[in-house]
């Protein structure tokens, strides 16, 4: 990659990595489904219009954004509102690299290399450091909620690389459609319309801004900016950038919401930075190869970072 295509990957990530902070400064006084339906809500109205379809089925659009985009934010969302300091939430989401080479393992068959094998051991070593360490500021419950974020994203991952689909901005865009309605109807359901009524004619500037920050830019602008140096550059040196949102993450919530990470959080989670980067490593090429989780962990049609 040249300065420029490294610069611009560099700004992505740090748009991904503020955008934690962001959510968890807007989402005050608003239900979390309700919040992460109106960010759909925002991310498909004007997008659908001008983003062409990708060329797959209904079905498989709607199971991609079943998992990659309602599971994994909505858990996320109800994580963070559940106490999940952004983060460390940013950190943990990275998990869905591990969850998406077992997965891919035992659904599509698709055997780990070596290099992935130890970066789930690593992986999985980070994660119980954080777990195990997280002190009481952080309810088990937001942790495991932030996990099966991760384990949906991961879910996720395969699906999209059992269709074939190529084309990130589109696949997110087209895969939202079905995102915002399910959201409602799970905040009238456990939140409840009177609540959901209140927190809508009462939205705040800050969820406004945060809206359109995490849909815009984070969503929208990021996806655009990504996908263009994947074109321009192999998936191989534009994808670990990724890793530095979550350094984003736990600076700025550090710096601006006084949240700063205990050793063990500091320690475990560059335990799973140092595993996911293992795990992205590509194996040598074996005669058998055909394109592997190697493939999908690194590819450019499976979303990153959101």
């Amino acid at each position: 990659m040249n300065r420029r295509d490294s610069l611009l990957a560099a700004l992505v990530a740090t748009i991904w990595g503020f955008n934690f902070v962001v959510i968890d400064w807007g989402m005050s006084g608003v239900p979390p489904l309700l919040f992460a339906a109106v960010r759909f809500t925002v991310v498909v109205v004007p997008a659908v219009l001008v983003v062409r379809r990708p060329d797959a089925p209904w079905r498989v659009l709607a199971a991609v954004g079943l998992f990659m985009s309602l599971g994994q934010f909505g858990f996320l969302y109800v994580s963070m509102d559940a106490g999940m300091p952004p983060g460390l939430a940013a950190l943990v989401l990275q998990a869905q690299v591990i969850f998406t080479v077992l997965i891919a393992a035992g659904v599509l068959r698709e055997l780990p290399t070596r290099p992935q094998v130890v970066g789930v051991v690593l992986g999985c070593v980070g994660l119980v450091v954080v777990a195990l360490g997280r002190g009481g500021h952080v309810p088990a419950v937001a942790l495991a909620l932030c996990l099966l974020g991760a384990l949906s994203w991961g879910i996720g991952n395969v699906v999209s690389r059992s269709s074939g689909i190529s084309g990130g901005l589109s696949l997110t865009v087209w895969s939202a459609v079905v995102v915002p309605v399910p959201l409602l109807a799970l905040s009238l359901a456990v939140d409840g319309p009177a609540a959901v009524g209140d927190a809508l004619a009462s939205f705040s500037w800050q969820a406004v801004v945060s809206t359109l920050y995490t849909a815009g830019l984070a969503s929208l602008v990021g996806y655009a900016v990504f996908n263009t140096l994947l074109s321009r550059n192999p998936s191989s040196a534009v994808v670990p950038w990724v890793l530095l949102a979550p350094v984003v993450a736990m600076t700025s919530a550090w710096l601006l919401l006084g949240q700063r990470p205990n050793a063990a959080e500091v320690g475990g989670g560059l335990v799973l930075v140092l595993g996911v980067l293992v795990a992205m490593r590509p194996a040598r090429a074996r005669p058998s190869d055909d394109g592997g989780v190697a493939d999908l962990v690194g590819r450019d049609d499976v979303p990153a970072q959101r």
